[in-house]
């Protein structure tokens, strides 16, 4: 798709979904820029401290001069309202909606001409599981920041977002129900949302910005009932 020699950032590219994404484009022959808590062959930070950011995306400008492709991948979650206190839900925030603003205008003026920002919500943006408002909350904003930016962007970098739905990132094998909810009849792997991130941020996707993607098998378009297909709400 033409990236070869591309400027890409990832956050939290280290593991699972990140990791995935930044070994494909590593395989496009990108340079790749990742920025993640755990070990890693660029930069070892905290998304949530600004300052950590800065010294991040000097690195970066330092180093290659222009950003082709933003992946804001990173996130964090410490629960909801039975468990998650107030310094623990603004950390969420921060590393999920703060961190890739933050670093959309660290790189604003440095931005090829036809770059792209693909941000990576949930499909937690528009379902919950009990306890889960910290995560849920991050994963609204960051599809929200997305047309945000998509408008002030406009003419110059694209902007979407993917909402991933059940992915495995530890290389099970899931049959039976868990399969089959899925219309699709599987749980998705890193790949699924890795390749989709790839050709958002080709030019086979110029018309493409604004938008929310959301890749999970079609869960989401599943209605049930109790008592429907076999399927039983227990209490």
């Amino acid at each position: 798709m033409g990236f070869k020699d591309k400027v890409v950032v990832v956050t939290g590219g280290a593991s699972g979904i990140g990791k995935s994404i930044s070994s494909e484009f590593l395989q496009a022959g990108a340079k790749v820029c990742i920025i993640d808590k755990k070990e890693n062959p660029y930069f070892i930070g905290d998304l949530a401290e600004e300052e950590e950011l800065r010294t991040f995306a000097d690195k970066v400008i330092t180093e290659h001069g222009r950003i082709d492709c933003l992946i804001n991948n990173a996130m964090s979650s410490t629960g909801g309202l039975k468990d998650c206190s107030y310094q623990d839900f603004n950390y969420v925030l921060r590393v999920g909606i703060s961190a890739p603003y933050m670093l959309t205008k660290l790189f604003l003026v440095h931005f090829s001409q036809g770059a792209s920002i693909v941000n990576i919500s949930s499909s937690r943006d528009r379902m919950s599981q009990p306890n889960t408002e910290s995560y849920s909350a991050a994963k609204g904003g960051i599809a929200a920041l997305t047309h945000a930016m998509a408008v002030s962007l406009a003419g110059k970098v694209r902007v979407n977002s993917i909402s991933p739905g059940w992915i495995d990132t530890e290389s099970k094998m899931y049959r039976g129900s868990d399969a089959l909810q899925h219309p699709a009849g599987r749980v998705g792997n890193p790949l699924d949302i890795a390749h989709m991130v790839l050709y958002l941020c080709s030019e086979k996707a110029g018309f493409i910005t604004g938008e929310n993607i959301c890749i999970d098998g079609g869960m989401t378009r599943q209605m049930i009932y109790h008592d429907d297909f076999g399927w039983t709400l227990k209490s």
